[in-house]
């Protein structure tokens, strides 16, 4: 026992019961022991003592508050769903070691964090006071303390993390309202980690529609640009159409004053507008096959009776008000006129053919073609035939004198009116109309022609698994995909991408729209899933710069401006395309600071254009022209188009094929003498005039034969100097630009100032050598003596028998030799004494293998007989 009792007064028997060490109730709350006293005995030494009875001591320890409430766990957690009112989230729980229930009990609990919709009890019950809301709080961190029944709070706040759970809602997750799309990005998928959330629902099957909406782009979607000409032949259509609708130009000027939106050649008809199509543009006879073409977007016509808007007539131009033929619209139904000429057979015909389809007037893009194979007539729509729904029979038209005018956006009514005027005006948009007498386009053909260059696509097809069924649209804007399990759709929707093949893709945003129905297991109400709404962004295409260089000067003698193949006008040049990128680099001396650094890359693209225009005066087709084999262009996407302004080749195609046409183009002059000159220029476009190149002149000298040979060997040294090497590029090079260097006024000042003295050294030999003839009579050395002179500071080694000791060196032999051939020009003088004559060869300057400068020159001769020594 850790008690001891002490005698303090042995004549009063006062005693007192003490501890002999701290005592501490969370040890023994209790002490129960029995004490005796004894006496002081008998005698000195305390013998015979007796003792008393026994006498039981109980001690109970009181408690002192000495320990703090703690905790039983560091941190809780719980999860709440959101707008519900909860009795209890969840229970915290505090003990203190004291051993007096007054100390050792938790009397109460508090949460010290303020402003939050929670309440505590006594019991460490925590609950909501308010209903939660994901949305504006997704988690909540609270501290709460604990006290006991002494007032003693804990030493340590314990933490309290509630998270709010959103209430399930069915629909798709995790996927991105904003897609990035770059060009060149190829296909991107749209959703790569969308899943659906069916809380549980007993789903049997989904059908999800995704729709990529793209009716304000272009029209319709991202179609190519191109002129319709090239477009045609890039499709592979048969030549012969006529554009109705062109550019405005000098040539076409009827289009000069509608209303045109010059990035996509679209022309916008507001009802009071028509054009005339000049005679001769299209044939009168169109025989009994023919195709008309169009884009139109068009929307429905005011009114309840609304007037025909007309699309394309062909009408009287005076007198009578007859229409031949015509296509227009009428209460959204599309019609189709054709009036045969009498013949023979006078009985009825198919006149009118009509069509009734909802995208007449749905004011979306739509391509119309209306193939014309009498008496049958076929619509093509978006590449799906249509047959009409009616056709009307009517009388053929009498043949008579007057003559007709054929019209766009309105029809020309010459007769049965005081004033000729237009009427039944068009209202909306029309583009690319053209009509192709005597033939009619293919499918195949049609589709290529309104077939759109972005789309929805799915990345692997044979990943999608067995349980998929999937379907296009023809235009790929529209995927509808069905399945009986949600973690194949799951899959198959992450595979969902975009893609645009247009180099250039217009820039914008592209809206995405994906909808989806459910069934259930025999229930009456299934969930419902909501529709995604995204938007594809795409960036716009780094802007190309596109270069001509080449030789930019030359001169030629006039005899090969009259020969049969004339002369080759672009021999070297060379079209190249490059784009200027910004990139980011980190210089360490900078602190790490980013430097914008500018880096020209070349780049490969198609051209659809290159014209090479005549500068000055027009071409004088009595006397010269350009010419071009058209075997050039076979093999080639490409057509040529040829006038006195110059030559137009066309189509879609590479720069390389480009180049390979324009250096066969040649210049033919058989009036030369005329002609002293010409100047040219070269400009090519990609995307009808998006891009356009920088303008590449060149200048033609024609060199008379009244010109001195002199001067014709100066010009033909400026023409091919050693040092202009020609580098051929093969298909698909992306060489740096190659620019031809031309020799500047100095250098053919020097040329000729070394061509002088070369001359005048040539004359002093001469007469050096005529001396000695005179000085020693009757000795007539050989030629080798008198080329004799002091040529301490000059040698010069003439070989005037060279041709005569090489007649059997071929032609062939002369043009694999590894140097260059060296001529010099000498001369013939007769003098009094003699009338020897010495021949020698001159040779001009030249690139290896040019067989154009490295002809054989002949003697040249002159009359020194005046000239002073």
């Amino acid at each position: 026992m850790p008690f001891e009792a002490v005698v303090l007064n042995k004549t009063s028997g006062e005693g007192r019961l003490r501890a002999k060490s701290p005592i501490d109730c969370e040890l023994q709350k209790e002490y129960t022991f029995i004490i005796q006293a004894y006496d002081c005995g008998s005698g000195p030494g305390g013998t015979n003592w007796k003792k008393s009875h026994k006498a039981v001591v109980h001690i109970q320890v009181k408690d002192v508050n000495e320990f703090s409430p703690a905790f039983k766990e560091s941190m809780y957690k719980a999860s709440v769903t959101e707008g519900k009112i909860y009795d209890s989230i969840l229970q915290v729980e505090a003990t203190d070691e004291d051993c007096s229930p007054q100390y050792s009990q938790i009397c109460n609990y508090e949460i010290v964090t303020t402003d939050v919709p929670f309440a505590i009890d006594r019991n460490g019950n925590i609950r909501n006071t308010e209903k939660l809301s994901y949305d504006k709080q997704h988690q909540y961190e609270i501290m709460v303390t604990a006290f006991d029944c002494g007032q003693k709070h804990a030493t340590e706040d314990v933490l309290v993390q509630v998270n709010v759970k959103p209430v399930c809602k069915p629909g798709w997750q995790d996927w991105n309202k904003r897609i990035e799309y770059r060009p060149g990005s190829g296909s991107i998928p749209l959703f790569p980690s969308i899943h659906l959330e069916t809380c549980d629902g007993p789903v049997s099957s989904i059908h999800t529609t995704t729709e990529l909406q793209t009716n304000y782009i272009g029209k319709g979607c991202d179609r190519e640009t191109y002129s319709e000409k090239s477009l045609q032949k890039l499709c592979g259509a048969s030549s012969g159409a006529i554009d109705l609708l062109p550019s405005p130009s000098t040539t076409t000027n009827w289009t000069a004053g509608l209303l045109m939106d010059s990035n996509d050649i679209i022309f916008k008809f507001d009802g009071k507008q028509g054009a005339k199509i000049p005679d001769g543009i299209v044939p009168k006879n169109l025989t009994d096959q023919f195709t008309i073409a169009l884009w139109m977007k068009h929307g429905p016509s005011p009114g309840l009776r609304a007037e025909k808007e007309t699309i394309l007539c062909n009408s009287d131009k005076t007198e009578m008000n007859r229409h031949h033929y015509a296509l227009y619209v009428h209460n959204c139904r599309l019609v189709f006129l054709l009036r045969k000429d009498f013949d023979r057979a006078d009985t009825f015909r198919p006149a009118e053919f009509h069509w009734k389809l909802d995208q007449i007037c749905d004011k979306e893009w739509h391509y119309y073609v209306v193939n014309v194979e009498f008496p049958v007539v076929t619509l093509y729509m978006d590449g799906t035939t249509y047959e009409p729904y009616l056709v009307t029979n009517d009388w053929p038209i009498h043949p008579s004198h007057i003559a007709m005018q054929l019209t766009v956006g309105a029809c020309w009514q010459g007769g049965e009116v005081t004033k000729p005027r237009f009427a039944q005006y068009f209202h909306g948009s029309l583009a690319s109309l053209t009509i192709r007498p005597g033939k009619i386009e293919s499918q195949k053909v049609i589709s290529c022609l309104q077939a759109c260059k972005e789309g929805l696509d799915i990345n692997s097809l044979e990943s999608l698994g067995q349980g998929i069924k999937y379907h296009f649209n023809p235009s790929q804007s529209v995927l509808v995909m069905e399945g009986d399990d949600i973690e194949n759709i799951n899959q198959a929707l992450r595979k969902v991408s975009y893609i645009n093949s247009r180099q250039f893709p217009t820039a914008g945003i592209r809206r995405l729209k994906v909808s989806s129905k459910v069934q259930c297991f025999g229930e009456d109400v299934c969930i419902s899933i909501p529709d995604i709404d995204a938007y594809v962004m795409v960036f716009q295409a780094n802007e190309p710069k596109i270069t001509i260089t080449g030789m930019d000067h030359f001169a030629r003698p006039a005899a090969q401006f009259e020969s049969e193949r004339g002369v080759i006008l672009l021999p070297d040049i060379r079209i190249v395309s490059t784009v200027t990128k910004m990139e980011h680099s980190v210089d360490l001396k900078e602190h790490n600071r980013a430097n914008k650094q500018v880096v020209v890359e070349e780049m490969l693209h198609n051209l659809d254009f290159c014209d090479v225009l005549v500068i000055g005066a027009e071409l004088d087709p009595e006397q010269e022209c350009l010419e071009l084999d058209h075997g050039e262009l076979q093999g080639k996407h490409l057509d040529a188009t040829n006038s006195t302004a110059g030559y137009s080749v066309y189509g879609v195609d590479s720069m390389f094929s480009y180049e390979q046409v324009l250096r066969q183009l040649r210049y033919r002059n058989w009036g030369t003498s005329a002609t002293s000159d010409r100047k040219f220029r070269v400009k090519c476009s990609e995307l009808n005039g998006r891009y356009t190149s920088n303008e590449f002149n060149l200048e033609v000298n024609i060199l008379h034969s009244s010109n001195s040979n002199f001067m014709e060997h100066v010009n033909h040294m400026i023409v091919q100097p050693k040092f202009l090497q020609s580098v051929q590029h093969p298909e698909g090079s992306v060489s740096a630009v190659h620019s031809s260097v031309v020799p500047s006024v100095a250098t053919i000042v020097i040329i000729i100032c070394v061509s002088v003295l070369v001359l005048v050294i040539t004359l002093g030999v001469f007469r050096l050598r005529t001396a000695r003839q005179h000085g020693s009579m009757g000795h007539e050395g050989a030629k080798e003596n008198e080329m004799d002179w002091d040529d301490s500071a000059l040698t010069i080694t003439i070989n005037p028998m060279e041709k005569y000791e090489k007649p059997h060196q071929t032609e062939e032999e002369s043009e694999e030799e590894d140097i260059d051939d060296e001529e010099e020009d000498t001369t013939s003088a007769e003098s009094d004494d003699s009338e020897e004559e010495e021949e020698e060869e001159e040779e001009v300057i030249v690139q290896k293998g040019d067989k154009q400068n490295a002809t054989r020159q002949e003697q040249l001769e002159w009359d020194d007989s005046t000239l002073p020594y």
